[in-house]
């Protein structure tokens, strides 16, 4: 991969972590992503199954972990299948992992090629009571796609019937959520890309550009930094495109008087950044857009401090929702009679603000995370209020990502990513 590799010491411990949360005589098994196709011979960027990523550091198809504590013999507590590689395949598709460059990469000791794992597989099921099977259930997913996994799944019930199953996914929601030192070096590094990004943007705006450039110009700085790319599908949206919340046609030019929404972050090793920023065409605020971001960035401020350990989502978001409202009403865009009336379920900041001010990030933009459990210290969470004014053809969406700590506030990974109002004009106009 083109991302400096992370120490497998990372997985390693990802790996016992898990294992010591799983039941007596049980394994668990994690698959690898499919490689999608497209039509004809093409197909889409790989992108590996983030649970396989997080546990063993492998980031190529066709690859299968086995975690089994209990086992008999020792070497098949932790094993890694591969698939067999050799000089054809090294010239048609690039070096892939063999034997010994696979433990380099994971720590996982015991590996074996794919065409052997029935056969190994069998033998450690006989061990074993209980399977743990690897699904999503993330809050968001709804996905219509059979993966890999998924047939898995269907394959190892209909062959080991007198099996427990269990979910390797609690164990995960949790462990996922709490991030080590490592994965916050990479995850900072993933920022530091993205501040990269912004600045150059900033030097390159004008009015007459077109929101593809821009993104174009995001994609050439997160490429010269060994990203990948974008973490998710960006957002470049000019005037009112802004208040369409997942706008990313990023088709129009900018306008002399417009704002422009700025939603992208980079990935580094899988880790995702996620900033909003939102610039002025020309390079000046007007005074009333200056007021409505100052509003926002407020919000956005107090609300990160609210991000401590012991809190919970619900009341953080209610809390944040009071912020809000006082905002609004100091803008003259909310009067006390819409407070004093509105429905407790779909409260009035919500016409302007009517999504979360907060969500987990990690090995995905909106990562794993158990939204009933409080918060802990070192989980990255967004911190994005906004407000939304289509009638005045603007919308301002302020996010950064923070780490909770254990006392104090949080710490914001994106402390040097310009945010104030005089620093981006200055760069704009300098």
């Amino acid at each position: 991969m083109r991302y400096q590799p992370v120490s497998s010491s990372l997985f390693t411990k990802n790996r016992e972590k898990f294992m010591k949360r799983m039941q007596p005589k049980s394994l668990a098994v994690f698959n690898a992503n499919d490689i999608y196709p497209i039509g004809a011979d093409s197909t889409m960027p790989f992108e590996q199954d983030r649970n396989l990523y997080y546990l063993s550091g492998v980031d190529q198809e066709e690859s299968i972990l086995v975690l089994f504590p209990d086992a008999a013999d020792k070497k098949h507590r932790e094993v890694l299948f591969v698939r067999e590689t050799n000089e054809h395949i090294a010239v048609w598709e690039g070096e892939k992992l063999n034997k010994s460059t696979a433990y380099k990469t994971s720590g996982v000791k015991t590996v074996y090629w794919l065409k052997d794992f029935e056969t190994v597989f069998h033998g450690l099921m006989a061990q074993a009571d209980t399977i743990y099977i690897n699904t999503n259930e993330h809050y968001r997913a709804a996905h219509e796609t059979q993966t890999r996994e998924d047939r898995f799944n269907k394959w190892v019930k209909e062959n080991y019937p007198a099996h427990k199953v269990a979910k390797s996914n609690p164990i995960l929601q949790h462990l996922r959520s709490v991030k080590e030192p490592e994965e916050l070096e990479v995850m900072q590094h993933a920022c530091r890309i993205t501040e990269k990004g912004f600045k150059r943007v900033l030097e390159f705006v004008r009015p007459g550009v077109m929101e593809y450039e821009i993104e174009a110009e995001f994609m050439h700085e997160f490429l010269s930094n060994r990203s990948r790319g974008f973490a998710y599908t960006p957002i470049v949206a000019s005037g009112r495109n802004a208040t369409v919340l997942h706008y990313i046609e990023n088709k129009n030019q900018c306008k002399e008087d417009e704002l422009i929404l700025l939603d992208v972050g980079a990935e580094y090793a899988n880790y995702a950044s996620d900033m909003s920023r939102v610039v002025p065409v020309n390079g000046r605020f007007t005074d009333r857009q200056k007021a409505i971001y100052n509003a926002v960035k407020r919000v956005k401020d107090k609300a990160t401090k609210l991000l401590v350990p012991g809190a919970y989502w619900k009341s953080y978001h209610e809390e944040v929702g009071d912020l809000m409202t006082d905002e609004l009403l100091n803008l003259g865009l909310l009067d006390k009679a819409d407070v004093k009336g509105q429905n407790p379920d779909w409260p009035a900041y919500k016409k302007y603000f009517m999504h979360g001010t907060s969500h987990h990030t990690g090995l995905d933009t909106h990562d794993y995370g158990l939204l009933h459990e409080p918060i802990e210290a070192n989980q990255v969470f967004t911190v994005e209020p906004a407000i939304y004014l289509p009638n005045e053809g603007f919308g301002i969406r302020l996010e950064d990502d923070v780490v909770v700590q254990e006392k104090g506030e949080p710490q914001n990974l994106m402390r040097d990513i310009p945010i104030d109002i005089e620093e981006i004009e200055d760069i704009m106009n300098n």
